[in-house]
């Protein structure tokens, strides 16, 4: 009979501990879980994952942010680490990025921007994200910018799920809720932006990850990014093509690290700021680039979400043949209906709709 009640006791007590374990666990890793089991392989390169809560973002600008992807890279790892890991972080990767951006309106005055993202081939994320303290979004990462080399897979393994929660950081385009859309896109050189005015440092990336959590007007976004220093992603010259609800399209831009603002409808990988780099930038841009205000001009700056696919699919790479890129994805973003149309490797027919209210990601036509 004592050896019972021994014996139970012990087995309370190790439940007990177990419990107060978890329970610790879960305070610290609590979101990071549950972002884990959301990530899933969608395609072959491709991904798609939800983060719901605290992602450190807000203690990331508390600090002062970082000025490199390797500062970024080891608050990253300590934050999802819970503090007990901190390396020393990645280096970039170094990239040839040529992209192209459209914002119009449909015929009812709601605004649409459409995205090709174009580079070698390159494995995706869809990052679907709802901080505690920001705007829910979804945006597209490109995970081999993080570092972990070509046979890190995100799906693999419960490390390799915690390391892939990092691409909530590297934002190359996104929607929020409010519909401000972002892109990033390499401008026409390689020189880099660093500058040093004694705010928060911020990479490209993180600054896209600053707007879509923060800002909900091209107004707002500009204020934001007046209040950092923008330091260089993957070694060469960025600049952002940003659109609201209200249709206000702009390029932001960077010479002599100064920022630049310019009106513009359309955004590809030549200067279009007022200043000597004006038209700097490949001839393969500047082709893509006249080929969407030829249309915006013809449609009179109205088109439909599928007149956005179209235009898209017309200045993807495969209409070059000189290009050694592909387009890895076209993405439609309709802020009216808080909807994604997302084409993966020029596949024009069959999209996956993302909706980010409630966040779901479907094949349209399975």
């Amino acid at each position: 009979m004592i050896k019972t009640k021994v014996a139970f006791l012990v087995v309370v007590a190790v439940i007990l501990v177990l419990a107060i374990v978890f329970g610790i666990a879960w305070s610290i890793f609590g979101a990071q879980l549950v972002a884990t089991t959301t990530i899933e392989k969608l395609d072959d390169g491709l991904y798609v994952m939800s983060y719901v809560g605290d992602y450190g973002f807000d203690g990331y600008l508390e600090q002062g942010g970082g000025s490199s992807a390797k500062e970024m890279a080891a608050y990253i790892m300590s934050f999802l680490s819970g503090g007990f890991y901190n390396p020393g972080g990645n280096e970039s990767q170094e990239a040839e990025i040529g992209c192209s951006t459209i914002t119009v309106k449909d015929s009812d005055g709601n605004m649409i921007f459409g995205r090709n993202y174009d580079w070698q081939p390159c494995r995706a994320m869809i990052v679907h994200t709802k901080p505690e303290n920001g705007y829910e979004s979804v945006s597209t990462s490109c995970i081999d910018f993080l570092g972990f080399g070509e046979e890190w897979e995100p799906d693999t393994s419960m490390g390799n799920r915690f390391m892939a929660l990092a691409a909530v950081y590297v934002p190359l385009d996104g929607m929020n809720e409010k519909g401000l859309c972002i892109a990033d896109l390499m401008a026409g050189d390689k020189v880099e932006t660093h500058q040093n005015l004694g705010k928060i440092d911020l990479t490209t990336t993180a600054a896209i990850r600053l707007i879509l959590d923060k800002a909900a007007t091209v107004d707002e976004a500009i204020e934001l990014l007046k209040e950092i220093d923008i330091h260089s992603d993957i070694g060469s010259a960025h600049h952002f093509a940003i659109s609201d609800v209200t249709g206000k399209s702009v390029v932001i831009e960077y010479v002599d690290n100064e920022m630049y603002v310019t009106e513009t409808v359309s955004v590809t990988n030549h200067y279009l700021s007022e200043v000597d780099k004006k038209g700097t930038g490949s001839e393969q841009s500047h082709i893509r680039y006249n080929k969407l205000i030829e249309l915006y001009s013809v449609s009179g700056g109205i088109m439909t979400q599928e007149e956005v696919k179209n235009a898209l699919s017309v200045v993807s790479q495969s209409n070059f043949e000189t290009s050694n890129s592909v387009t890895v994805w076209s993405i439609v973003f309709v802020p009216e209906t808080q909807t994604a149309m997302f084409y993966y490797k020029e596949d024009f027919t069959n999209p996956y709709v993302i909706k980010i209210s409630d966040f779901e990601i479907d094949k349209e036509n399975k």
